[in-house]
């Protein structure tokens, strides 16, 4: 999987002794200073820098932001507690570095971070690499093959979101000066030597140690004591549950590695919470607590930017398209409640749900409905199997439903009025195929005698304007729909124990135009029953299972592309989502006191990181401010 997420990015024949020996006797790979997944790499070996960011960019001043809910941990590699901002469960966030780091305007591609190089053999059984001898930690000592292998195994062993991302990876030894090598339980995974490069690496010296009243650290557990890093930055303080803060390291030892010229400019970065996001947005209007925003309302973003600031010019609306990645972004169906086992009742959902009304009257037509679980991208399915991707889904023909052979898969539309009589009548007639029928005006189970309740599951209040119209159709059916608010840290540990009937999460399911290993946390019956996977709608279908892994282990992009539709359709036909919509644009609003490349990376739309304050416009703002 290669994606930054806001988001984030992810059964194999097991390697002989004798094929272990075989490697050291065969040919040793080149060694690489980057790999990719969809072609050449766009940065040789004279890489400087991103062609997009201002090698020349001055540093200081700081950069303000705004979080939501609460916090309770600054470790976010255990599924306990609620990890403070910039810390990030997969990947390093602002405080560790990786084996190697993600391009940000090229797709799959990684270059050098702790690991200066890397070599695989051609049939991906294994990847080495060897560590940069100037990588450091913030207190002077070297990161070491050791730190890489103990991360490794605490990391599988702990993270539901490692253990399957490197479900494939059989072990993490020493072979050399400087040099780890991770083994696969085979050959066939071409996305492996690349997201291997993904490691985050902890100090095994720090997290063995003591703290200062000589108690013994234990990374299983959720702490409030900060970390030892390695990256541009380190945490100055935190006032926990309402303020975290970010410093910039100034010896950091990867500050002139070519992907970090030019970055990591804000000598601070300071987060400031919130309750929710309405407060967040009057904090945003005030100035001083978030610089800048994504804007994810499409209301807000054609109607709220009325406010002085904006008239002045002193905050400035600006569009990127997103090319990153697809995504999957809807009502969630938790198929572990008993109610929810039957397909015709999920359909039903779908049914029930009128896009076109909320469009209108909500999202200004501005949005696109949501129809693949890979969509905006080209893995996105359509129109009738052929060729390879007919091919593979033969290989499950009678696991999956026959209309996944006769019928290109579409969504119920809402465009008159007769449409949504049409539309409602349909959803009867499915649920009353899955054995209800209404009594006294309420759904009831013919069987059972109860009647069918859902409870949609938020973290904020302003959830209800876009829940609110789907439950008035449910009702319509007979169906008790409620919705239920709670706090972020609540809301964080039910989604983590599948504590809910649906949801809707506020972070997008976001696909890399490169799917693989991370399938399996998403889709896999092995992921449904572990405890913080993103395995939310609790999907145990062989079917999937075995479209995850020729996803996983497709020889080419050709057979990964048709493989990722197979599983989408799969995915699609059985209901486990009522999609919803997205924009292929990032809207971003942001006090005018940044400067900026003239460009941004292609890949991401945006890098943040690449700007600088702008001293003279800070002060201008300051001073009207006054």
């Amino acid at each position: 999987m290669r994606f930054r997420p806001f988001v984030a990015s992810l059964a194999l024949l097991a390697i002989a002794t004798a094929g272990t020996v075989q490697i050291a006797q065969a040919a040793e790979p080149e060694w690489r200073t980057g790999t990719s997944l969809l072609g050449e790499l766009k940065y040789g070996a004279d890489f400087k820098h991103y062609d997009y960011v201002n090698p020349d960019a001055p540093k200081g001043g700081t950069l303000n932001q705004t979080s939501e809910g609460s916090f309770d941990s600054l470790n976010p590699y255990v599924v306990q507690g609620t990890p403070a901002s910039g810390l990030g469960a997969l990947g390093g966030g602002q405080l560790y570095d990786t084996l190697m780091s993600q391009s940000l305007d090229q797709v799959g591609t990684n270059y050098p971070l702790i690991a200066q190089s890397v070599a695989y053999p051609d049939d991906f059984s294994w990847v080495k690499f060897k560590l940069n001898p100037a990588a450091k930690w913030h207190d002077g000592e070297p990161i070491t093959v050791d730190d890489v292998i103990w991360s490794f195994n605490v990391l599988k062993a702990q993270s539901p979101l490692y253990n399957k991302y490197y479900h494939d990876v059989e072990k993490a030894e020493k072979t050399g000066d400087g040099e780890v090598t991770f083994t696969f339980t085979s050959g066939g995974n071409r996305e492996l030597p690349n997201i291997m490069g993904d490691l985050v690496v902890l100090p095994k010296h720090w997290w063995e140690g003591t703290d200062a009243s000589g108690k013994k650290r234990d990374i299983t557990k959720p702490t409030m004591e900060i970390p030892l890093g390695s990256s541009a930055y380190k945490i100055e303080s935190v006032v926990p549950g309402k303020t975290i803060v970010w410093s910039r390291v100034e010896n950091y030892w990867g500050k002139d590695l070519p992907v970090n010229v030019g970055r990591n400019n804000f000598d601070h970065i300071r987060y400031e919470y919130f309750r929710d996001q309405n407060a967040s947005w009057e904090a945003f209007k005030k100035g001083g607590f978030e610089d800048y925003r994504g804007e994810a309302s499409i209301g807000r973003w054609m109607r709220g930017y009325d406010f002085p600031a904006v008239a002045r010019g002193d905050v400035i609306k600006a569009m990127f398209p997103l090319r990153s990645s697809g995504r999957m972004q809807g009502f969630l169906i938790n198929t572990r409640r008993d109610k929810f086992k039957d397909p015709k009742v999920r359909e039903a959902l779908n049914w029930a749900y009128d896009f076109e009304s909320m469009s209108k009257n909500l999202f200004f037509g501005q949005y696109k409905r949501i129809n693949s679980y890979f969509a905006g991208s080209e893995l996105a399915s359509s129109g009738l199997p052929s060729g390879k991707e007919l091919e593979i889904l033969e290989t499950v023909k009678g696991q999956v439903p026959e209309e996944v052979f006769t019928k290109e898969f579409k969504l119920p539309v809402y465009d008159t009025p007769q449409s949504q009589r049409d539309n409602l009548r349909h959803a009867v007639q499915l649920l009353k195929a899955a054995g209800y029928d209404q009594k006294n005006g309420k759904l009831v189970n013919t069987q059972t005698g109860q009647p069918l309740t859902i409870e949609f599951l938020a973290d904020d209040p302003s959830a209800e304007r876009f829940i609110g119209p789907f439950m008035v159709n449910l009702r319509k059916l007979g169906i008790d729909a409620q919705i239920r608010v709670v706090d972020s840290a609540q809301y964080t540990s039910r989604l983590n124990d599948f504590d809910f009937d649906i949801t809707t999460p506020n972070v997008v399911m976001a696909q890399s135009l490169s799917p693989g290993n991370e399938q399996r946390d998403f889709w896999s019956s092995a992921a449904a029953d572990t405890p913080g996977s993103r395995n939310y709608m609790g999907i145990k279908n062989p079917a999937v299972d075995k479209l995850v892994d020729r996803v996983i282990f497709a020889k080419d992009r050709d057979e990964l592309v048709a493989a990722t539709h197979a599983l989408d359709r799969v995915l699609l036909w059985n209901y486990y989502v009522v999609p919803q919509w997205y924009d292929d644009r990032i809207k971003i609003a942001y006090w005018n006191k940044f400067g900026m490349p003239e460009k941004q990376p292609e890949y991401t739309g945006i890098d943040p990181f690449s700007w600088w304050i702008d001293t003279a416009k800070e002060q201008a703002l300051k001073a009207r401010a006054e």
